[in-house]
């Protein structure tokens, strides 16, 4: 073999290896990535916490408000009433004779506009109602989970704009929405539903200055 050919050989046979190599190393990064998202998956999504076997009746307890818009309470207590009647997972029942108890609380009510026309009136609004909510288990009169930030949230055009409503109306959607995340809350467990932090929450904001 001449020494021409001998190089050539050597060249491709180098090439080759290096590929191959190439090859080996994309290879073992995909497996590792994946692993790695594998076990990222096992680590950051934790099984659900299902409710103990022996909760098999469940009370709701009347809503507890501590805002000064009056009435939201008894609203949404008959809003989660009908879920979880419509449900019907579990039996509803009186306090006396639940298993455990769903215990909810009004933390804050705020609607503020978002929106103004050409002579600052108010065209579009936010609704967020904040509520505390807890499950007991009266066997043991012990807390099994809470979520202390569920957010019911709404934008809307005011009245007088296409397609737009009123106040009380927003409220019945919002009230549809906590409810069903509630009873989402309870059967399906911890992660079924995720709570706001106070900085992600509107805050109370003045209108604007006219030009």
């Amino acid at each position: 073999m001449s020494r021409e050919k001998f190089l050539i050989l050597l060249w491709q046979t180098q090439r080759w290896l290096v590929n191959r190599i190439f090859v080996l190393a994309a290879a073992s990064l995909f497996y590792a990535c994946a692993t790695t998202q594998e076990q990222s998956d096992v680590i950051y999504n934790p099984a659900p916490q299902i409710m103990p076997q022996h909760i098999q009746k469940i009370a709701v307890e009347p809503i507890v408000n501590h805002t000064q818009q009056f009435g939201l309470e008894d609203k949404l207590t008959i809003k989660v009433n009908s879920r979880f009647l419509s449900d019907g997972t579990y039996k509803i029942v009186s306090l006396e004779e639940a298993d455990g108890a769903v215990r909810g609380e009004i933390g804050r009510y705020i609607h503020i506009p978002v929106a103004y026309d050409s002579n600052l009136i108010a065209t579009q609004y936010k609704l967020d109602v904040v509520v505390k909510l807890i499950f007991v288990d009266k066997h043991v009169n012990a807390v099994l989970w809470e979520e202390p930030n569920l957010v019911g949230t709404i934008v809307y055009p005011v009245s007088s704009q296409p397609g737009g409503m009123t106040e009380e109306q927003a409220r019945e959607i919002v009230w549809d929405q906590i409810s069903k995340d509630i009873l989402k809350r309870t059967i399906e467990g911890f992660g079924a539903v995720t709570g706001e932090s106070h900085r992600k929450i509107s805050p109370v904001e003045p209108p604007p200055s006219a030009p």
